[in-house]
């Protein structure tokens, strides 16, 4: 099992001292100040250089036919873009207009309707011929940093240059038998584990799903692991972020003797010694993939460099501003990210592959899965389809401390029955819309060796084979 990380980092040239002397009390949504250097492309050919098979340019030919020819745009997708594209014309920012209208033959589409990118085309067709060097050191690096240096931003051609990927060792847990494996910060996927950790000390054979026990215990979980997540989770090349002992039994021992029978705040555990696509692919021979990416805030900063068809990033906006946190703004650092891809494997068997979209709800919805395959039963496809819930107001590695309980946020599905419950517990509950990610796993089933697909209705994905 190998882990790529390949997320950016910040401009060597924006310092904490810029944010402090122009008194930003966070770093902004959108604009060039939250633009980390973009590593998507740099994570493909990494990808691609050990394990790939077919040529780079054959992989990216589809894409480029999509782009140049069109694609009807999905429900989700085309919401997204007309909501968002909308918002950044009024905000008055560069290019948006040209990039996703007028080179559309003027019209924004909607649901159903074409929408073509030959930008974006073009920009695929440079990176196939030449490389990934043809994106971190040709004219397209270029053209990223002069746009964001005219827009007030920092991002520079060096930084693009001596982008790296970096292989790193996957963690994991053993819960009930299986393996649940994670990548280490400044991804937040060790939140899933410490949560599974805590809630394996339950015997779940004895408390139904969707009662107000199951939910109760489960927020109480997660309650403790993100408090553990807003004080530690960094980039590990600037800090020391203490993942083995997080994720240890004794600790998780500790940390469950906190939860009783009612809400309850909690502070990070004492130690010595961060718009989503989620994707899992298998093939013939056996191989697996779990891969996530994303622009944050749906289609990102708002930052679009002229004729290169894409929006950049603003990763580096989950920064904290206070100095002294392990997730304090530094030059050349990797911000807290919140995408994770998840791996399961039995008794050291490739099992399931999987994710589930949604920022902050990942390591929920992780939990939520392996919970839901393991201590009820489900198939795959259940797993994904059962009614999710999401708990928000704990503190964050953004600076963020936890506002009193926080509240849960149910899907319709769960019960009148067990909402009266978690009132009983002192929970706030409400209700969401949008909020409850996207699941997508392959299974590989050993007795029939086979793999099995699933995907959900919350997103416009799908499982398919051939």
């Amino acid at each position: 099992l190998y882990g790529l990380n390949a997320s950016g980092r910040s401009p060597k040239s924006l310092t904490l001292e810029y944010f402090e002397k122009e008194k930003f009390k966070k770093i902004p949504a959108y604009g060039p100040l939250p633009v980390s250097v973009p590593g998507a492309v740099d994570g493909w050919f990494e990808l691609h250089q050990k394990f790939g098979s077919l040529k780079m340019d054959e992989i990216l030919a589809p894409a480029i036919s999509y782009a140049e020819n069109g694609f009807p745009l999905t429900e989700l997708i085309s919401w997204y873009m007309q909501n968002t594209v909308s918002r950044f014309i009024k905000a008055g920012f560069a290019n948006i207009e040209d990039t996703y209208i007028q080179q559309n033959g003027g019209v924004l589409p909607n649901e159903g309707e074409i929408y073509k990118n030959q930008y974006l085309a073009n920009t695929y067709k440079k990176i196939a011929q030449g490389g990934r060097d043809a994106f971190y050191k040709g004219q397209i690096a270029k053209t990223i940093a002069d746009f964001i240096k005219n827009e007030g931003g920092f991002l520079s051609e060096s930084d693009l240059s001596n982008h790296q990927s970096e292989w790193v060792v996957p963690v994991s847990i053993n819960y009930r038998g299986y393996d649940v494996w994670e990548l280490p910060p400044n991804g937040q996927g060790i939140a899933a584990l410490q949560m599974l950790q805590i809630l394996e000390e339950y015997d779940f054979s004895k408390i139904p799903f969707g009662s107000p026990k199951h939910l109760h215990l489960f927020t109480e979980a997660k309650k403790l692991a993100f408090e553990d997540r807003a004080k530690y989770y960094a980039d590990m090349d600037f800090a020391n972020v203490p993942v083995e002992e997080l994720l240890s039994d004794s600790y998780a021992k500790e940390r469950k003797k906190l939860i009783g029978d009612s809400a309850s705040t909690y502070k990070a555990g004492e130690i010595s010694a961060g718009e989503t696509i989620y994707l899992t692919v298998a093939d013939k021979e056996g191989n697996m993939i779990s891969l996530i990416q994303s622009n944050y805030r749906g289609m990102g900063s708002g930052m679009v460099p002229p004729k290169l068809g894409f929006m950049l990033q603003d990763r580096g906006e989950l920064f904290s501003l206070k100095r002294g946190q392990a997730n304090t703004y530094e030059p050349g650092k990797r911000p807290f990210h919140t995408i994770i891809p998840a791996f399961i494997t039995k008794d050291n068997k490739p099992f399931v592959s999987f994710g589930v979209m949604g920022g902050d709800f990942q390591p929920q919805g992780h939990a939520q899965i392996v919970m839901n395959l393991v201590d009820f039963g489900m198939n795959l496809q259940e797993a994904g389809d059962a009614p999710r819930w999401d708990h928000t107001g704990t503190s964050t590695p953004m600076g963020v401390s936890a506002v009193n309980n926080g509240e849960i946020r149910l899907e319709s599905r769960i019960s009148y029955e067990t909402i009266r419950g978690l009132m009983d517990k002192k929970h706030k509950v409400s209700f969401g819309r949008g909020i409850f990610g996207g699941y997508q796993a392959i299974m590989w089933d050993t007795k029939n060796q086979v793999y099995r697909g699933a995907s959900e209705s919350r997103k416009d994905g799908q499982a398919s084979g051939y």
